[in-house]
């Protein structure tokens, strides 16, 4: 298994963006392009929906070894067999998740500052996102933390860090000069026209920068 650590480019399979009977393709253009994670963004779906389509695409990232992450739905990792979850800062801890999720279970927990990433160090989960840096339609509800704390984050936090939000090729860069290291894009790569050619060029930027 292709462990956190070593994943620069996280993918997230949002049905705000692609329709589930697309997934399968686009995970397969994800996975070529050298997404080292990629998660399930369900929020519309009912439950039963959301095991059935995390045990579908598992079957397709699974000989990659490449973990696949449900987000929301801990108490589903185990039933779909799938690497872990993530939670948000208002779902539950990460304590509760890993006990819904089973042992050796990976768990993310979203953080939205510097103070609430150092905070979630104390929770142990295995990464943590950092963001909205920019503005984002998946997360409307949530003011945009820019890039300027990156630094600061990593400075403090020895956790893996994947920065989140509104993250495109075309701001990579910068958000890489700002300290970042790793990368959670969405709407980028589930909109291009070649999806698989997009993550590629994302991911050779991370890997320049590390």
């Amino acid at each position: 298994m292709h462990s956190v650590s070593s994943a620069l480019l996280y993918g997230i399979l949002d049905t705000g963006y692609c329709e589930p009977a697309a997934m399968p393709v686009m995970l397969r253009a994800m996975l070529a392009g050298g997404v080292g994670m990629v998660q399930l963004r369900a929020k519309d779906l009912p439950i039963d929906r959301i095991l059935e389509l995390s045990r579908e695409l598992h079957r397709i990232s699974h000989p990659d070894r490449i973990p696949f992450i449900i987000n929301d739905h801990p108490q589903l990792v185990s039933e779909a067999g799938v690497e872990g979850a993530h939670v948000g800062q208002d779902d539950m801890s990460v304590a509760e998740a890993r006990a819904l999720a089973g042992a050796g279970r990976i768990i993310g927990l979203s953080t939205h500052s510097v103070d609430q990433a150092v905070a979630a160090t104390d929770e142990k989960p295995d990464y943590i996102g950092f963001g909205p840096l920019f503005a984002t339609p998946t997360k409307p509800d949530y003011q945009p933390i820019g890039i300027e704390d990156i630094r600061e984050v990593h400075r403090r936090v020895s956790l893996p860090v994947f920065c989140i939000g509104g993250i495109k090729k075309e701001n990579l860069s910068a958000v890489l000069t700002a300290g970042a290291r790793r990368a959670v894009i969405v709407s980028g790569i589930l909109t291009a026209a070649d999806p698989a050619a997009y993550s590629g060029d994302c991911l050779r930027l991370l890997q320049t920068s590390v």
